[in-house]
């Protein structure tokens, strides 16, 4: 998604906050609504895409260290 590159997680989250605060305060057309509403689902989109990069991170981080430590018992291994 090409917006991810243009925002980072937090300023999508802040800007996602900010919709959502705008549509519970009500007092707009069912266009303006609605267009919130399409943002919102973008910038949720944006958030899920670095969420899922962040946990792909990790599990590679984790599973990094596992193998680490696997290699670590092995008894040919010279320390």
């Amino acid at each position: 998604m090409a917006e991810k590159t243009e925002q980072s997680y937090e300023q999508a989250r802040d800007e996602l906050t900010e919709v959502v605060r705008k549509l519970e305060a009500g007092g707009l057309t069912l266009e303006e609504s609605l267009a919130l509403w399409e943002r919102g689902e973008k910038l949720a989109a944006v958030c899920e895409e670095w969420l899922e990069g962040a946990r792909a991170r990790l599990t590679a981080a984790m599973n990094a260290e596992g193998d680490a430590k696997d290699d670590s018992s092995d008894p040919s291994a010279p320390f």
